[in-house]
């Protein structure tokens, strides 16, 4: 069997020919043959590949942020909007939590090889589950580039090949980082086929991709609506995903007004481009009066502009009118839906009709009322008196996630390690035969 470095060698041939779909199939041969090294690498040797890569990216911080700064010039001369730059941009910050995040995932425990479930069976067999890598992962993501160190991290610590495909205009950032990647694999012996970034940013990259179930397990698409919808209605792969992220916070009559207000403030403001930001407050009508104007001077300072239904506006004049696509809108913006509503009933049918099965909040002091929305609320992550914003792999003690899934099969909200293996079944016996 050819190596996975073999067939990185064809690829950077295909690529320098401009064979688009040979060299896919190249990075594809290759992420299937480090697979199979991946998948017997034990938990030091992947660990030591997380270190390594901690210390290029250190070593490198001064050039990944002049790639940066590239990228970020070309996204304003193209006319990118805030919120795909605010994605885009590093600093020494964002470097620093791409650092930890590394740190933090080779600190996890290792979930390759792990069995539980045994038990005997009236044979006299005994049968248990394992869990074992998916095999090679495809993640398809637009303008953030420290996804391609989460993705890296979490794919090889899960045992699987991984095989990037960033935005361009994230090239430079992308292309400084996949530097630093394949040198921690070097530095630690492993396959520089394990994490693969697409060096090209023809789009027919995307469409080999997710058309080669023989070389890639499955796709995670990370990116706005578009791409999303494209990868699903397309592809050949099994894909991972959430499509939106119209998230909800619901302060109840109970609410403590300290909460509710430090909640709903943050859930909004803390960054508007996330999938995980709050995009309609929903407000049960005795509290109403009291929160909105203080809530609506918060939101001011950060220039947030509000639609409000027609309840909402009689307490804020200022608030446009909300139509009915407000209530269905994932602004990532400066931009607020608020709707007063008669009760939690209210709310769990607004967000059932409107929500994306994402992340919805409830701030209240009745643990019974709580036990009920987190029980009625059909999303992925259901949160108590705490701010939406924290439904995120890093948060959730993953240590960072290969993103969000609304779906219910196979994994659930954050990916992190455990989404990014399976069971199968063992069977131990001693002679054993079926009668």
């Amino acid at each position: 069997m050819r190596s996975a470095d073999a067939f990185q060698q064809d690829a950077q041939h295909h690529l320098a020919a401009g064979d688009v779909a040979r060299y896919m199939t190249a990075l594809g041969q290759g992420a299937r043959a480090a697979a199979s090294v991946l998948r017997r690498a034990d938990s030091q040797a992947k660990n030591q590949a997380l270190y390594a890569m901690a210390k290029r990216l250190t070593a490198a911080r001064s050039d990944i942020l002049s790639a940066n700064q590239e990228d970020m010039q070309r996204g304003r001369d193209n006319g990118l909007d805030s919120a795909l730059l605010d994605r885009l941009a590093l600093n020494d910050a964002r470097i620093d939590a791409m650092i930890e995040g590394l740190h933090q995932v080779a600190a996890l425990p290792d979930p390759v090889g792990a069995i539980d479930g045994m038990s005997y069976r009236p044979s006299g067999i005994q049968v248990g589950k394992m869990r074992v890598p998916l095999g090679v992962i495809g993640i398809i993501y637009e303008s953030r580039p420290n996804v391609t160190l989460e993705a890296a991290s979490l794919c090889l610590k899960s045992g699987n090949a991984c095989v990037l495909r960033g935005g361009s205009e994230a090239r430079a950032s992308n292309a400084a980082l996949s530097q630093c990647i394949q040198a921690g694999l070097a530095d630690a012996g492993l396959p520089e086929g394990s994490v693969q970034v697409v060096a090209t940013t023809d789009r027919a990259a995307v469409g080999e991709m997710i058309s080669m179930p023989e070389y890639i397990d499955v796709i995670i698409p990370r990116g706005g609506k578009s791409l999303i919808e494209r990868i699903s209605r397309e592809a050949r792969v099994p894909v991972i995903k959430h499509l939106d992220g119209v998230c909800h916070v619901y302060i109840d009559t109970t609410a403590d007004p300290a909460k509710a207000l430090a909640i709903a403030l943050n859930a909004k403001t803390h960054r508007y481009g996330t999938c995980n930001t709050m995009e309609t407050l929903l407000v049960d009508a005795p509290v109403a009066d009291l929160l909105l104007p203080e809530l609506a001077r918060g939101y001011a300072e950060h220039q947030v502009e509000l639609r409000g239904c027609e309840r909402t506006r009689v307490l804020l004049p200022q608030a446009l009118a909300a139509t009915e696509e407000d209530w269905h809108a994932e602004y990532l913006a400066p931009v607020l839906a608020i709707k007063v509503v008669d009760g939690v009933d209210e709310a769990i049918e607004h967000i059932e009709r409107y929500g994306s099965h994402h992340t919805d909040a409830i701030v209240t002091q009745d643990y019974t009322l709580a036990r009920r929305f987190m029980a009625e609320v059909d999303s992925s992550s259901v949160i108590v008196n705490a701010s939406t914003r924290f439904a995120d792999g890093f948060e959730y003690g993953l240590g960072a996630e290969i993103g969000i899934s609304t779906d219910k099969l196979h994994a659930r909200g954050p990916v992190g390690l455990e989404g990014l293996t399976t069971q199968k079944y063992i069977v131990f016996g001693d002679g054993q035969v079926r009668q």
